[in-house]
């Protein structure tokens, strides 16, 4: 069953795959800091996205839901 974004702890969080709307892969949360969710796209060249706590929609225990879409997230990607 889902969780409501506030029932969750952050470091339960960590290492759990990030999905936003239609199912888009946002990567794997690497951290949880005051303000973001950070997750990491990419085995190579990997993509960091620095996504605020207030767009976690649900946590299913396997997947961090986010509703953004991919082309959302594109804005909070940083070097």
């Amino acid at each position: 069953m889902p969780k409501e974004a506030s029932s969750y702890k952050p470091k339960d969080l960590i290492n759990k795959e990030a999905k936003g709307k239609g199912n888009a892969n946002l990567g794997e949360v690497k951290e949880v800091n005051h303000e973001y969710v950070i997750t990491e796209k990419g085995l190579i060249d990997k993509d960091r996205f620095y996504i605020p706590k207030d767009l976690i929609d649900t946590f299913d225990m396997n997947h961090v839901w986010f509703g953004i879409t991919e082309d959302e997230a594109k804005q909070y990607k940083r070097e």
